[in-house]
């Protein structure tokens, strides 16, 4: 098998709407066997996984700039607000269109509590839970 040489770094400008783009250096070979993994070849925006994960972590909650510092410590790439800003608001049509969505005739209802009592057993105290669980129909 002969060795493929390298080439030098080529560099691509990679989109990331609104907050501008950035250039990313990938190495190339004479014969075109590098694959990068996490942003590919001829690719101008983020990847769908990032969108995924950046959509995800939203999802738990985590505020705009917690999601760029976990994003920059998983995959180094720095993520503007402005970024997560754009991939969270594609959420938007889908949301709406949820909301609008028609609701059907029935609608149970459970309400779920617990009452904890300390309790003596074998010489120790330990937390156990007593749950009731109501509904309605």
């Amino acid at each position: 098998m002969k060795r493929s040489g390298r080439n030098g770094p080529r560099p691509p400008a990679l989109g990331a709407p609104p907050s501008g783009s950035f250039e990313l250096n990938t190495p190339r070979d004479r014969a075109g066997t590098f694959e990068p993994q996490l942003i590919k070849k001829h690719q101008t925006y983020l990847s769908d996984e990032i969108e995924r994960k950046i959509l995800s972590l939203f999802g738990l909650g985590m505020a705009y700039q917690d999601i760029a510092s976990h994003v920059a410590e998983l995959y180094g790439l720095s993520v503007s607000n402005a970024t997560i800003s754009a991939v969270t608001d594609k959420l938007i049509p889908e949301l709406k269109q949820w909301q609008q969505r028609p609701l059907g005739s029935h609608h149970p209802f459970l309400w779920l509590e617990a009452i904890h009592y300390k309790v003596k057993t074998d010489g120790r105290y330990e937390e156990k839970a007593v749950y009731t669980v109501p509904g309605l129909n």
